[in-house]
């Protein structure tokens, strides 16, 4: 079911809605990640398309003039894929898929089409392999339209609602066996985990594509595949660290996103026990990107359904390299200064203030701050390690002057 394969650049359009609980900045900020999503996919965005709307249109989720401007660039510029901003119900695909004569993805389809392409071990691809199963399930209807009898009459009476109910059985089946696999696959997992002792474990956690893995790369040394695309890292990496004369576990981990596929939340739950059995997370935030605010609270959603929250934490604040307030003119008497405006001193003196010593200003990619990272990381690691073994604390003493 999965295809890996290099995929050319599709030609794409984008279409989303204006809501009140989705105004129009906000629609732009989900239109900009979708438009990265269908980057990372292989697809070329030409246009976006969107509409205000008290809510999505039952059957074809825009209006019907709407939908008319998107079939017309559609045709005059052979769009071969046309991507929604929202999940869509079964009916409104295939009454869109009628209407545009195209391919028609949604925002979930197009995760999971990515989380395939991404898939490297065994594991990664049978939990993406779950999560389309469980997406494709309820769009069965309709797949076997030349044989269903819904017409009636002389030469219609067909099987064709055997074989949707024949499709389905093959893909509950198929479904059982993967959790099966999984199943199996988990209990491997734990017995390794527990072949690791004692050690204290240390998670990354954060959105997609905010530098967990080129961080990880520096304090362990290691060679993380690291990319600037969504969802570049799948697969949890474990590796042993060693600052001053400690040693710890670190793990870099799947990234979260808004609007993330409940499918994909459920599938990868057993990638996330790395997460759930931490003693101490580093929660890494690209602090270069406008809503990084959002961001966090989308992490702390996902921490929250993983039961995984109230750990200790470390709020990991990276690409200060990158970050770049929007300037402010202080003659206008009419504009006001916002958070966009702060500089990353008074962005310290906000929220981040009551944080104190649990957040970290760095830059993994010039190596800005490491020193401090590694410093701060060792005072946490230590307190937990001292509790863990009382009796030898003093193998592991404050010290000033230390290296990885």
């Amino acid at each position: 079911m999965i295809e890996k394969k290099d995929i050319s650049l599709e030609k794409t359009v984008l279409v989303g809605i204006i809501t009140q609980e989705q105004d129009d900045v906000k629609s732009k900020e989900y239109l900009d990640e979708l438009e990265f999503l269908t980057y990372t996919a292989g697809g070329e965005v030409l246009k976006r398309f969107t509409q205000k709307m008290t809510m999505p249109n039952p059957k074809t989720f825009i209006g019907t003039g709407k939908m008319e401007d998107v079939k017309h660039f559609v045709e005059e510029h052979e769009v071969g894929t046309v991507i929604f901003d929202d999940e869509l119900s079964p009916a409104q695909e295939r009454n869109i898929s009628k209407i545009l004569n195209c391919k028609v993805l949604d925002r979930t389809n197009l995760i999971l089409d990515i989380f395939a392409q991404r898939a490297q071990t065994s594991y990664a691809r049978t939990q993406v392999e779950l999560a389309q199963c469980e997406y494709l399930l309820p769009r069965l209807k309709g797949m076997w339209t030349h044989l269903e009898r819904q017409k009636g009459g002389i030469g219609m009476r067909g099987p064709g609602e055997t074989e949707i109910e024949t499709d389905r059985r093959i893909v509950r089946d198929k479904i059982s066996l993967l959790k099966a696999k999984i199943k199996a696959i988990d209990k491997q997992m734990a017995v390794q985990r527990g072949n690791r002792g004692k050690l204290v474990r240390v998670a990354l956690v954060g959105y997609t594509n905010v530098g967990k893995s080129t961080l990880m790369n520096m304090i362990s040394k290691s060679e993380v595949f690291a990319e600037n695309k969504l969802f570049a890292t799948l697969d949890t990496t474990v590796r042993k660290v060693v600052i001053g004369n400690l040693p710890f576990l670190v793990s870099d981990t799947v990234g979260f996103i808004r609007k993330l596929p409940t499918q994909l939340v459920e599938s990868f739950k057993s990638t996330l026990d790395e997460v759930r059995e931490a003693d101490l997370l580093l929660h890494v935030v690209d602090i270069s990107h406008s809503n990084f605010e959002e961001h966090i609270e989308s992490v702390n959603n996902i921490l929250t359904d993983i039961e995984s929250l109230g750990k200790p934490t470390i709020m990991v604040f990276n690409k200060i390299d990158a970050y770049q307030p929007e300037p402010f003119d202080e003659t206008d008497l009419i504009e006001e200064r916002t958070t966009a405006n702060f500089s990353i001193d008074e962005w310290k003196n906000t929220w981040m203030h009551k944080v104190g010593d649990r957040a970290l200003f760095i830059s993994a990619l010039n190596k800005e701050n490491l020193d401090g990272f590694r410093k701060r990381v060792y005072e946490e690691v230590r307190k937990i390690h001292i509790q863990r073994f009382p009796y030898n604390h003093f193998l592991y003493p404050d010290i000033e002057d230390f290296e990885a």
